[in-house]
């Protein structure tokens, strides 16, 4: 079961304060990006965060679980109403993340 686009949006909505979140299909679910970085996962209509040191000490009690088979886990996030708590999670997760990497493009 593919992920509704209108909860997609409700996500991007929620983290609107921690920078620039865009998205984009992947693979016929969605993949979150803050400020150009891919911090999260949208799949089967359920939020799954990168797991990072910020995020542990955060939450450490927030469950981790694999968003499809074969992948690493993520945090699980399934209280997706409190603004303030996720745009926090995620600016502190997103701090910890590599730059993108720059696509090799042609030399002017």
């Amino acid at each position: 079961m593919a992920s509704k686009p209108e909860f997609v949006e409700y996500i991007a909505d929620q983290l609107s304060d921690a920078g620039s979140i865009t998205y984009r299909k992947m693979f016929g679910e969605y993949g979150l990006y803050c400020d150009g970085k891919i911090f999260a996962l949208i799949c089967e209509d359920e939020l799954f965060i990168k797991v990072t040191d910020a995020g542990k000490r955060l939450s450490s009690d927030l469950p981790q679980k694999a968003p499809y088979q074969g992948a690493k886990p993520y945090f699980l996030i399934e209280d997706t109403d409190s603004r303030e708590w996720l745009t926090e999670f995620v600016v502190e997760t997103v701090k910890e993340l590599p730059e993108p990497k720059k696509k090799k493009g042609k030399k002017s």
